[in-house]
């Protein structure tokens, strides 16, 4: 049976013996990056476990695609900290959240998902290089187990002291997640099953556990989940939003820029997944912003964090074999069975394991190989690329990714400049090719073309190819046919 036939068939018994191993691997993926990317934001751990259940079961029960994991997203650490400090409030936030989701579905509905070609390469590799290096420098004070709200600013002043505890853990996690990339450790088949980060965080635990006596309690930062006892607990842990952000203008600019960015990252992870696994017929880009936005809505009123389709995830689930949804359905229902009632397990992690685990995302995105690729496709590719790389640390999201686009169509049209006009001679014989439409930006260049012309030619011009020329530029030629006896230029061929 072919992949295309299998992505059609419905779950059954043929299936499940698939499905549910990638649901079990795709679990023990999400679980560290769901804790981490909540801590990364400021919030507690069982954000992240929530918003991964709401991506796991809500999304996914919505979405077209059988492969895509939708959860929480490193991508978006940076904008939600951002927000977060803007609106004063992680209420206000939520409420934003839950204008951002509407909006999508709105989009889904205007079958805007087509858009998404309109973006450049350059720019959505420069947003997520940009989003590694927030990264990156967000998380670096945690694996060094600097207090709370200290960077890296207070340990240069000496007014703060880094934890030598965390840093060994940090480093060491970091030493297993490049090692799990090693050849040797790919050749062993059982460890292919086991993700690298979770052996980190796994790996942190254990040296919390196993050197209390070294580490007295309270000296290592961890993970801290609340034992839900009965349901009012678990409800009372939840935040709401602040229905009254209505009236702060930024909150609507907020929920632009996460609808945007988390339909744009949702977007290009259906897009890369359609490399890896052929679905007939194709997931529509429109239906999954709907789903997404529904998701983001519901995160947005339950207490969540925004939630996007993941590409990291989402590969491993289909390179473990997943042949449906029931193995994302099956990850997100572990996500919720860990959450409520293995805590006091999950409060062994400490910061600096989920630290390292996000350093490592991060040097992934934003790895120098991205930027030596970029570099040698020429500087009309390197020069977007790095403007939205420094627009999006230097003013935020939207106006980086604004202001790659305006690099990427400043380059765009002065490559389609220069090479609108193309003069080539034989002998004493000029040929001028007009390669495309021109309008009077071309006048400079079309006049410096016929200046190279020299006396007693004979000038054609080849213009099959231009269905418009502006009368400027016609202006231009008559003027050149006007003078050209005086030179004792022929003309063989001229435009009218």
């Amino acid at each position: 049976m072919s992949d295309s036939t299998l992505s059609q068939a419905p779950a059954g018994a043929s299936t499940l013996r698939h499905d549910i191993p990638a649901g079990l691997v795709v679990f023990l993926v999400a679980l560290p990056l769901c804790l981490g990317i909540a801590q990364a934001s400021g919030l507690p751990p069982f954000v992240g476990l929530l918003t991964g259940v709401i991506g796991g079961l809500v999304v996914t029960a919505f979405s077209p695609s059988r492969f895509a994991v939708s959860g929480p997203a490193a991508g978006l650490v940076t904008i939600v900290t951002a927000a977060m400090e803007t609106l004063g409030s992680f209420p206000a936030l939520l409420f934003a959240l839950i204008l951002a989701g509407m909006l999508q579905v709105m989009l889904g509905i205007a079958r805007a998902g087509r858009f998404i070609t309109l973006i450049p390469g350059t720019v959505i590799q420069g947003m997520l290089v940009a989003i590694g290096l927030l990264l990156i420098v967000q998380q670096i004070p945690v694996a060094m187990g600097l207090p709370e709200g200290q960077g890296l600013g207070a340990l240069l002043s000496g007014t703060a002291a880094f934890s030598a505890p965390a840093l060994i853990i940090a480093l060491v996690a970091l030493l297993i997640m490049w090692l799990w990339t090693t050849a040797p450790f790919r050749r062993i088949g059982l460890l292919t099953y086991i993700p690298g980060p979770l052996v980190a965080v796994l790996w942190g635990s254990l040296a919390v556990v196993f050197g209390e006596r070294l580490l007295p309690e309270g000296a290592m930062p961890r993970i801290s989940l609340p034992a839900f006892n009965s349901l009012s607990e678990l409800t009372a842990q939840l935040e709401r939003p602040d229905w009254q952000a209505w009236k702060n203008p930024a909150v609507y600019m907020v929920a632009v820029t996460l609808a945007l960015v988390a339909s744009l990252e949702t977007l290009l992870s259906q897009e890369a997944l359609k490399k890896l696994k052929e679905q007939v017929p194709a997931p529509s880009p429109d239906k999954e912003m709907r789903a997404q936005g529904i998701g983001n809505a519901l995160s947005g009123f339950l207490g969540g964090l925004p939630i996007t389709a993941v590409i990291v995830r989402s590969s491993v689930n289909v390179n473990t074999g997943a042949r449906s949804k029931v193995s994302i359905l099956l990850h997100g229902v572990l996500l919720l069975l860990c959450g409520l009632f293995f805590s006091d397990m999950l409060n062994t992690i400490p910061l600096a394991a989920l630290a390292a685990v996000l350093l490592y995302t991060g040097y992934k995105l934003a790895s120098p190989a991205l930027w030596l690729m970029q570099w040698k496709q020429g500087w009309p590719q390197f020069l977007p690329f790095v403007t939205t790389v420094a627009g999006i640390m230097l003013f935020g999201m939207l106006a980086g990714i604004g202001l790659g686009l305006l690099a990427q169509l400043l380059c765009s049209t002065y490559k389609s400049h220069v090479n609108a006009l193309q003069l080539s001679s034989y002998d004493d014989h000029y040929v001028v090719r007009i390669h495309q439409n021109l309008t009077f930006l071309h006048n400079p260049r079309l006049h410096s073309i016929l200046a190279e012309i020299p006396d007693n030619s004979v000038v054609m011009v080849d213009s099959e190819n231009a269905h418009y020329i502006d009368p400027d530029v016609k202006a231009l030629l008559n003027e050149f046919r006007e003078k050209a006896p005086t030179r004792g230029i022929k003309l063989d061929r001229w435009p009218a």
